[in-house]
């Protein structure tokens, strides 16, 4: 995309019926990651994440509680929910509750149109529920259970049994958009992304779509509707509605704000992409809206090779692994350690090991070192390079090669391909030193010039790096940028890193990038 464009990107909502673990920061980082990079790029960037607080879980979870749903949902945002962004330091530009008046305004709406232009009526309906997702399931869902639930069919995601309801509800006319669906995926082939995920979307519409029950009348938490207050709005048709209430969709005083930053990119799981690819586009079609640019289903973080669970004890909150590693290294080994698409199995030893060798001894030693021998050798001011040997322009080439990839990269959301590509400099840059041994140089007059050279090229490495590292690696990069830099790091385009502003000199690093640890313990959920 030309830099300067309308860069909208979002996570899910999550239910706030439990506290966070490392698969929602996943997701989280991800977006962040996304975001700083575009708005570094120059590219007109808004990040929105939040909460999601209706529907039949969350109700029930309240009672458990003994308070209302309203307390619970108050209470997990501002106890777990929020303090999750500043664990892995995300930069979003708003967080949005469905409890919050502008969006209710808006999917009320929103709804009113669909409704008046004759895309919903009343009927009934029968089916198997599953709370956990709060969705009806298709019979190719369910699988049957095992333990406790043996001889049920429990759903295939949450592993509990379903409910049997049969309800007259208020119902989208989803079937009208399974050709316009079907239409949109061949046009825009990535639209949906994986390419996994896309087929198995793909094979589910083709198998033809039901039109889909969007209220409820047998609970009271949610959205009324809008025409017979008997009834709620079915959690999902609330929710996904926040991608577009939050940039002023039904607001007419900031339409103007909707039609700047609409269409969105949407990065969620892999397990509710075919809510954001099938139901979130057929609304908008509905509405006479455009659909999203772009919907990412992740994989899954798993845990021993299960998918985390906090009924099976697998779910590892953030903040077991920053207070140990801290939190650039978490938002670093999450984008580099996983395929981001695929699942991925978390381990404590496999952290520890990628921040030995990478972040410690690969990046933040290089920093070290480059700084400290600038200050010893050249009392901290930054050398001027004398001529260029075809080793010195190697490592220009690698820069600009890198930086080109890693932009390239970003762009098709492959974010583990693009901290592989700026290794590369890391790696090309210690081997650089090391074949140089500007230690050696510093002995001999002589080799004055050159030694200039050397640790000109050096750092002129280093700052390129620390741009484009600094939407995975935030504070390291900032506090790098301190001793090396000139201006704001994040006024330098991460699109052309190697025409970084270097300080006239180097201050010493105030401590450590990344400080060597301890083998940790594993931590138990």
């Amino acid at each position: 995309m030309p830099a300067g464009d309308s860069f909208y990107i979002t996570t899910p909502i999550f239910y706030v019926n439990d506290v966070p673990h490392i698969g929602h920061a996943y997701t989280e980082v991800a977006a962040d990651v996304l975001a700083r990079w575009h708005r570094q790029r120059g590219d007109d960037t808004w990040l929105l994440t939040g909460t999601d607080e209706h529907g039949q879980k969350i109700l029930r979870t309240a009672t458990s509680h003994d308070v209302t749903p309203k307390e619970w949902a108050d209470k997990l945002v501002e106890e777990s929910w929020k303090p999750l962004l500043q664990t892995v330091n995300i930069s979003n530009d708003d967080f949005i509750r469905t409890t919050d008046t502008r969006h209710e305004t808006g999917v009320q709406r929103f709804l009113q149109k669909l409704y008046d232009d004759g895309f919903i009526y009343q009927g009934e309906f029968e089916g198997f529920y599953c709370v956990g997702c709060e969705e009806y399931k298709q019979p190719s869902d369910l699988v049957d259970g095992t333990g406790p639930f043996e001889g049920q069919q429990v759903c295939a995601i949450h592993s509990k049994p379903v409910e049997l309801l049969k309800e007259s509800n208020y119902f989208f006319r989803m079937s009208d958009f399974e050709k316009p669906l079907l239409d949109l995926y061949e046009q825009q082939a990535d639209f949906i992304q994986p390419e996994s995920v896309r087929n198995e979307i793909v094979s589910f519409v083709k198998q033809g779509l039901r039109d889909l029950s969007i209220s409820r009348a047998s609970f009271d938490w949610g959205i009324k509707v809008p025409w017979d207050d008997a009834h709620v709005v079915y959690v999902w048709f609330d929710a996904l509605l926040n991608y577009a209430t939050a940039v002023g969709y039904g607001e007419p005083s900031e339409r103007a704000d909707f039609e700047r930053r609409w269409p969105a990119v949407h990065i969620v799981g892999k397990d509710i992409a075919r809510f954001h690819a099938v139901i979130w586009p057929a609304m908008l079609m509905a509405a006479g809206l455009p659909v999203p640019k772009h919907v990412f289903g992740h994989g899954w973080l798993l845990v021993g090779g299960e998918k985390m669970s906090k009924s099976k004890l697998t779910g590892i909150a953030p903040q077991q692994i920053t207070e140990t590693f801290g939190v650039d290294a978490f938002r670093y080994y999450f984008m580099r350690a996983i395929t981001f698409g695929q699942d991925g199995n978390f381990s404590w030893e496999d952290i520890s090991a990628r921040y030995q060798a990478e972040l410690a001894n690969g990046f933040g030693n290089l920093a070290s070192r480059i700084i400290a021998m600038i200050t010893r050798y050249f009392d901290g001011t930054v050398p001027v390079a004398a001529e260029l040997q075809a080793v010195d322009l190697a490592i220009r080439e690698t820069e600009v090669r890198v930086t080109a990839a890693a932009d390239e990269a970003i762009e098709r959301f492959a974010i583990n391909e693009a901290v592989s590509s700026i290794w590369e400099l890391v790696d090309a840059l210690n081997g650089y030193i090391t074949e140089q041994e500007p230690w050696a140089l510093a002995k001999d007059e002589a080799q004055r010039n050159r030694l200039a050279t050397v640790l000109n090229t050096a750092l002129r490495g280093l700052g390129t790096l620390t741009v484009l590292l600094s939407p995975f690696v935030p504070e390291a990069a900032h506090k790098l940028w301190a001793s090396i830099g000139q201006g704001e790091l994040t006024s330098q385009n991460i699109d052309r890193a190697p025409e970084w502003s270097s300080a006239p000199s180097v201050e010493p690093l105030p401590s450590t990038l990344f400080p060597r640890i301890e083998q940790p313990e594993p931590a138990t959920a």
